[in-house]
């Protein structure tokens, strides 16, 4: 097995960062840290913990544009929309950090007389967050910062394609002060973090990624009596409904479904037109599509930037292939995109028509800059439809009638529930899925409760 992290990147296929993995006495050490700091880090006050957490962010957003070009480099996000990632970095942080102290506070019970009784959330220990490539910083953040505000200490695995992610994290929490072992990163291969999980040091494990990652995790923590909060993507489904806003729609549907190259465990991947207004808002999608500019996402014209990796070029452009061969038409020529190009990261935009749900472009997750949109007749036949997967992470609804649109939600099996909007987290909401898009939950107040266990003090005061 490799003894280095190898950092490929999709710019330009260059070797762009190289790290050691760490052995099995970093690993040893690290765990051995995390326990013995976690114990003093409980005890210290929650206004005490915000205070350096919010250095902590201060740090981080003050290299917003160094971190910026290193998302670029590792992942391919064009840098035009690349330092967007801080804002939102910073966004969740801070309002984590804010609300800790009411969402950890004692949990009163009725007055009893002759007793003192209350629950209290205690932190759980050493939390394992385990983050994805495709938002670094995003993903990670929902889970560490609360980890960490709760009394938690957190060991960070970050994907082998944002390595330097991990380190500036950890070098904004150094520069706050954090005490040493409350917040570590290891570089670890496939087989230690599976170590890693079953060490008995680790309490949770927060994973963000695919459905087969997502097994793995569930394997190796099995037997073990841990929790696992699982974020496994989606296959995410818009609704237009006859009313709506087309403009808005159109705008807001076609960012969702193309913005970081489709690569969005919320993006939009499928869409659902009432046939009052088919024609109309597939012509304007077309449109849109074709003014985006495919290229280095280096450059600041740039709009949409290439795939992670060949492979995942690959894998979507597959299932186009196949969805055109069962009698998909494709409406984007990618003769429009000159950087467009075979057996390479960079792959130009699609939209498909005339698609159906026995085509695996609109029941697997494509992950990619492609989208199937679908005529309909009837709310409930799109309700039907958005509901016809085995994913649920995020749904929406275009429509100017706001009771329309949470009586559809509430027939539609999703984690979240969008009017007017999509492809979007609010910090405070709850982050959540249903099926194969995983379980548990981090942002909200209710994030707390999966980082934090209930103990019940019952006080007898009167003898």
């Amino acid at each position: 097995m490799a003894s280095t992290l190898r950092t490929i990147t999709p710019v330009d296929g260059s070797l762009y960062v190289e790290r050691d993995y760490a052995d099995d006495k970093m690993i040893t050490d690290a765990l051995r840290a995390a326990k013995n700091a976690q114990i003093e880090w409980a005890k210290t006050p929650v206004g005490e913990r915000a205070k350096i957490c919010e250095k902590a962010v201060d740090a981080f957003v003050a290299e917003k544009e160094g971190i910026a070009e290193e998302i670029c480099w590792q992942m391919g996000r064009p840098i035009a929309f690349a330092a967007g990632e801080v804002g939102g970095f910073e966004e969740r942080a801070r309002h984590m950090i804010a609300i800790a102290a009411d969402a950890l506070a004692d949990i009163p019970v009725e007055e009893k007389q002759g007793f003192t009784r209350y629950i209290r959330r205690q932190p759980l220990g050493v939390v394992f967050v385990i983050a994805p490539w495709n938002f670094p910083y995003l993903t990670a953040v929902n889970a560490f910062m609360p980890a960490i505000m709760a009394g938690n200490a957190v060991i960070l695995k970050h994907s082998a394609q944002t390595p330097l992610c991990a380190e500036r994290i950890a070098a904004a929490f150094k520069a706050a002060g954090l005490p040493s072992g409350i917040f570590q990163y290891l570089h670890l291969n496939h087989a230690d973090t599976e170590v890693v999980i079953k060490a008995d040091e680790v309490n949770f494990v927060a994973f963000t990624g695919s459905v087969p990652g997502g097994q793995m995790v569930e394997e190796a923590a099995a037997g073990r009596f841990i929790g696992v909060g699982l974020e496994l993507g989606g296959k995410d489904p818009g609704y237009v409904r006859p009313d709506a806003d087309l403009g808005h729609a159109i705008e807001t549907l076609v960012d969702g479904a193309f913005f970081n190259s489709g690569q969005s465990c919320c993006g939009i991947e499928r869409i659902y037109v009432h046939e009052d207004v088919y024609d109309a808002f597939v012509e304007g999608a077309v449109a849109l599509v074709k003014a985006y500019k495919l290229g280095n996402p280096l450059d600041p014209e740039t709009t949409i930037g290439p795939m992670v990796r060949t492979g995942a070029a690959e894998y979507v452009r597959g299932q186009i292939r196949d969805a055109v061969a069962a009698g998909a038409k494709a409406l984007i020529d990618p003769a429009l995109f000159p950087a467009n190009a075979e057996e390479s990261p960079y792959l130009a935009p699609q939209v498909l028509v005339d698609v159906d749900h026995s085509m695996e472009v609109m029941m697997e997750e494509s992950f990619g800059p492609v989208v199937g949109i679908m005529k309909v007749s009837s709310d409930e036949q799109a309700i039907d439809l958005m509901n016809d997967s085995p994913y649920g992470l995020t749904a929406c609804v275009f429509t100017s009638d706001a009771r329309a649109a949470a009586a559809i939600g509430d027939q539609v099996n999703t984690g979240t529930w969008f009017m007017n909007r999509c492809d979007y987290l609010d910090p405070a909401l709850a982050w959540t899925g249903v099926k194969n898009s995983g379980r548990g939950c981090t942002l909200s107040a209710l994030g707390y409760d999966h980082l934090t266990r209930p103990k019940s003090f019952h006080l007898k005061t009167a003898l």
